[in-house]
């Protein structure tokens, strides 16, 4: 079985990569399955770019395939922000309830007709024969106010997608995956390398 490193350590991606990958006969693992190294900031200008850098260093490090992702909120009455600053919009990386709570309170005095926004996720592939894919995913929808539900993580408890009643923390794992910028991405990448993976 060929095996793909996810370079994350975020086990709820893991856990999205390997449900979207179950029929690949392709083992995912993520970077706590591998021996640590440095990992570089994520200092490209756009989620492609960063995607693919954490790809490649991925493969420098391991030796084995890699997949990556960079994704983020994009909200189009703050011109497209938190975008790739998603994770750490409000200082500190990963802390979603800060985050979720400068974006409200930056979003007070918006009107509800203007709060849409947009999940982005690009998702990169590289490989030690040095083939290397980038691909985007979207999934559009608009805030809500308050958050509500807990089944995921980041911004989804203050988002809903288009066409759905609840957040994206409100739907079933299986129903998000069909719809999330992250699942578009990943399916779409899959169906991108399969030829290198064997």
């Amino acid at each position: 079985m060929t095996r793909l490193l996810l370079a994350s350590r975020n086990a709820k991606k893991l856990a999205e990569l390997r449900r979207i990958m179950t029929t690949t006969g392709v083992e995912v693992i993520g970077l706590d399955d591998v021996s640590p190294y440095d990992e570089a900031p994520e200092s490209g200008a756009t989620f492609e770019d960063n995607a693919l850098l954490k790809a490649r260093e991925a493969v420098r490090a391991t030796g084995l395939p890699a997949i990556a992702d960079d994704s983020g909120i994009c909200v189009d009455a703050l011109n497209g922000m938190p975008g790739i600053f998603s994770a750490r919009w409000a200082g500190e990386h990963g802390n979603d309830e800060a985050n979720n709570d400068l974006l409200l309170a930056q979003l007070r005095d918006v009107p509800d007709e203007r709060l849409t926004a947009r999940f982005v996720c690009a998702a990169a592939y590289a490989d030690p024969s040095g083939n290397d894919v980038v691909v985007r995913g979207e999934m559009p929808g608009r805030l809500r106010r308050a958050p509500s539900g807990s089944g995921a993580f980041g911004y989804d408890p203050l988002f809903q997608p288009d066409g759905e009643e609840v957040t994206a923390a409100e739907l079933a794992p299986e129903a998000k995956d069909a719809i999330s910028h992250r699942g578009k991405a990943m399916r779409a990448l899959v169906a991108e390398i399969e030829r290198y993976l064997g």
